[in-house]
Formats: structure tokens, sequence, C-alpha cells
């Protein structure tokens, strides 16, 4: 499963907002059955996982953790404690947690970025802000493409 593109999208005053028509395609052939939903460990926006996605997240990252090892079952009680489980209702809506809209800083205009098996939310603003810098995607790609770490 592969997210590509972005969409504009408004979340209404309930914190509803449309998942994209083309989003919501790829999950109903992949015949996702649940979404998790958090905020995004090094941006300010939200990563909607379909749910076996996740779980395969929280397995690597749980085959990492020493059960002895406070740092990493901090970190692993951080990454899910940080989560929600959200569906679609009939219309193809989610419904957006406060806590997690505020932590996004995201108001009405919200951007989806499919980012290869997630889906981004973030706020227009913050997106068009990231998107339009094409000299940092160039300089990094550049770097990761010639074998450097980024």
């Amino acid at each position: 499963m592969r997210f590509t593109g972005s969409t504009d999208a408004k979340v209404d005053e309930k914190g509803r907002v449309f998942v994209p028509s083309n989003f919501r395609k790829i999950l109903q052939k992949e015949e996702v059955d649940g979404l998790i939903l958090r905020r995004d460990i090094f941006q300010r926006c939200l990563v909607l996982f379909p749910i076996n996605v996740w779980d395969a997240q929280v397995d690597a990252i749980t085959a990492r953790t020493n059960m002895f090892s406070r740092e990493g079952r901090d970190a692993l009680r951080k990454f899910v404690a940080g989560a929600e489980n959200v569906s679609m209702d009939s219309g193809g809506r989610i419904l957006l947690p406060k806590r997690l809209l505020k932590e996004a800083g995201i108001k009405n205009d919200v951007r989806f970025i499919g980012v290869d098996n997630t889906i981004e939310i973030w706020s227009k603003h913050a997106a068009e802000e990231l998107l339009n810098d094409y000299d940092i995607l160039g300089n990094t790609l550049e770097t990761m493409m010639n074998g450097e770490n980024a």
C-alpha cells in the first residue's frame, strides 16, 4: 500500500474531516479495517496509520526494546500512548481529537499528504512552508543518494 500526492480539506467545528477520495480508495481496496492517528515524532503534523502498518511499527519498536531498559520502555510507552483509534464514518470522515489538533497546530484548513504507507495531516500553512522549500529537498536527496546519512 502506497499513498502519494496531497489534497487540501477543511476540518469542521466538531473536528471532523473528509479523508480525500484518492486515499479512501486505497484504504478500501486494501480492505483496511482500522486506523490509528498520532502526532508525528519529528514534525508538527498528524500521521494516519492503517492498522497493519501501525502494528508493524509497534512490533519493530518492541523487537528492539529491552524490557529492562528504562529509555527503551519510555520511548515505546510514549509512542503508543500518543495514539488514538479512529474510524471513517459512512461519508468518509474521521474525527480528529482536539488534543491532537492542538498538538499539530491545526485549526480549519488542512493538507493531507501521502507518505509511503501512511497519510500525514498538516495545517495547510505549515505544509505549504515545508513543501515549497525545494533547496532543502534537493540537498537532502543529493546527500542521501550519494551514500551519506541524512
